[in-house]
């Protein structure tokens, strides 16, 4: 294998397509590509057969969130439906081993992988030893190492592991880009205690809110296999979501953390830039910073968010990585210390491109009815140019038309799956962009934000706070879910990237009934991508997909929208 990953973390790996010497230089070498990859996943899958279903469930069962707990004991069932906080709690005070810990999780992560086909490499054996060594140490001294001591996280592919390959959804980059060193957030997480045992699945090129490659295949949502766990995090999504980790790490460059997050049930943070640590990740586009991405967790609780924030600036991750801002973490504000008594939330019910789908609506309205219970003021938002946002944050993301991308696919001759080809169709026809071009768009986009700080600004004259409103509240995507190949309209994920504010996702209708939704809606489409997104809508389509909703907070107010989340969350419990 061709070590790659002691380079700078900027530059690219070289990589050696490891296919036997008569394969042709035509599609069948990328295939065997995918299937030597899988092949070892399934060889070392293959270890833990004791751990795998006495049968895997037939394509047209749907629901497979119950099926992967099968092979659990009582016990086992009790720890992985704990959250994160819960799971270092209890370890910590000797209720629980590390290693019993990581066996649950990993006996739900083969049946999960099985059923979803969300990972993509596994090192159990090292995760064992690891929590072995965790259980000695607290046995010995009484102390934990730290903040994640013994809990299980699960790592997005294309974050360097030290150790594992980073194939990143590339057929040329399998099977040859070994980490040598581990990215910052992996570093920090293995100072504090944290087990790591498994990679996830991320889409080709990973500017896609699905989850499909050549190299593995397509990602399955656990409570309706006809949907998608979103992009490009999904493999996370699906893992965690089938209770195969507690906690993992996504990216979010576009919806990538919020929407898996979404669609499968789970709470997800993406921060403002610079404010968790991001080095360490392989990718194309690197030096790219005219839209920059961001690292964030996806998780079962809000507290668990709170806690991988907290942990990650423990350690000072400004002291690791230059580019994050010297901001120690405010767990007072996070506890509602410093929120006024009376908070006042706008919600956003249509962005003025594509209608959100009836369950998203009902749900907005029941958080709104909650939080005027609880006695906060609740407007709504004005929506701003969230059809000329799309079309600036596409050009900041393929700024040379798509070149590398396509360029990337061309090393072995893999064809892009569907949502590779439709983000790139947004570039067809067009040559790079100049730099004096680049320089323009970069204007256009600080511009952009100039004028949205304005009209966030601007809503003190409809508040009665004397303030403006302290937040957002709006769906992630226009959908539940979604059908396969068929994710069209990131306005309402994507708009928060382009404008760099923090965003929460959270579960809170449940899962769809599809009884709950009949007569069927319809609307009058305003465009044309409006009626190809609401054609989709039929309750049984969806059923059984999650209910979430995001709020969205100012720039680098991480810890204030983890604060708010609360109080929303308090509210609806009420």
């Amino acid at each position: 294998m061709n070590n790659a990953s002691s380079r700078d973390f900027n530059q690219k790996p070289k990589v050696d397509i490891i296919t036997p010497p008569s394969t042709p230089p035509d599609l069948v070498q990328w295939t065997q590509v995918a299937e030597l990859k899988q092949g070892t996943r399934e060889k070392n899958l293959s270890q833990y057969q004791s751990w795998r279903l006495d049968e895997i469930p037939r394509e047209d069962v749907l629901d497979v969130s119950e099926i992967v707990l099968s092979k659990l004991t009582q016990r086992e069932r009790g720890i992985v439906h704990m959250d994160a906080t819960a799971i270092t709690a209890g370890i910590r005070e000797r209720k629980y081993t590390a290693v019993e810990v990581l066996i649950a999780f990993c006996k739900v992560t083969v049946a999960a992988q099985d059923t979803t086909n969300c990972i993509t490499e596994i090192f159990f054996e090292e995760g064992l030893a690891r929590a072995r060594e965790l259980d000695e140490h607290l046995q010995k001294t009484g102390e934990v190492v730290g903040p994640l001591h013994g809990l299980p996280v699960s790592i997005k592919d294309h974050i360097l592991v030290k150790g594992q390959d980073t194939s990143t959804g590339y057929i040329t980059w399998a099977n040859g880009t070994r980490a040598e060193k581990d990215a910052v957030v992996v570093d920090i997480l293995r100072k504090a205690g944290a087990v790591l045992y498994v990679k996830t699945a991320n889409p080709q090129t990973l500017l896609c809110l699905e989850t499909n490659n050549n190299i593995f295949g397509r990602t399955v949502n656990p409570f309706n296999r006809n949907l998608s766990p979103g992009g490009s995090s999904g493999g996370e999504g699906a893992l965690i979501a089938a209770h195969g980790s507690p906690m993992g790490v996504g990216t979010d460059i576009g919806g990538s953390i919020r929407v898996p997050a979404a669609w499968s049930g789970l709470y997800g943070f993406k921060p403002s830039v610079a404010r968790m640590p991001h080095a360490g990740l392989m990718g194309s586009h690197d030096g790219m910073d005219n839209i920059v991405g961001v690292v964030g967790p996806l998780a079962t609780s809000a507290r668990d968010l709170e806690l991988f924030c907290r942990t990650m600036l423990q350690y000072e991750a400004w002291i690791l990585e230059h580019a994050v801002l010297e901001i120690p973490w405010r767990a007072e504000v996070v506890e509602g210390k410093t929120l006024p008594k009376r908070l006042s939330f706008a919600i956003l019910w249509d962005d003025g491109v594509v209608k959100p789908h009836p369950p998203l609506v009902r749900e907005m309205q029941r958080v709104k009815q909650a939080l005027l219970a609880a006695g906060h003021e609740v407007i709504d938002w004005q929506p701003l140019e969230h059809q000329e946002g799309w079309d600036l944050i596409v050009k900041l993301y393929l700024l040379d038309g798509g070149q590398e991308y396509r360029d990337t696919l061309k090393l072995s001759g893999e064809p892009a799956v569907p949502g590779t080809e439709w983000i790139l169709n947004h570039a067809a026809g067009r040559p790079p962009y100049t730099v004096p071009e680049t320089w323009k768009l970069n204007l256009e986009r600080e511009g952009f934000r100039a004028r949205a700080l304005a009209h966030w600004n601007s809503t003190v004259s409809r508040t009665s706070t004397g303030r403006p409103v302290d937040g957002i509240i709006c769906p992630t995507a226009a959908n539940l879910a979604i059908p396969h190949d068929q994710t069209r309209w990131w306005g309402y994920s994507s708009h928060w990237n382009l404008l760099d504010l923090p965003g929460v996702v959270f579960p809170s209708g449940g899962r769809l009934n599809p009884a709950e939704f009949q007569p069927v809606e319809r609307v009058e489409p305003r465009n044309a991508l409006e009626k190809e997104m609401w054609d989709l809508w039929n309750p049984e389509t969806f059923k059984g997909a999650p209910i979430n909703l995001q709020l969205i907070g100012r720039r680098h107010n991480e810890e204030k929208v983890l604060a708010m989340l609360n109080v929303v969350e308090k509210a609806m419990k009420a």
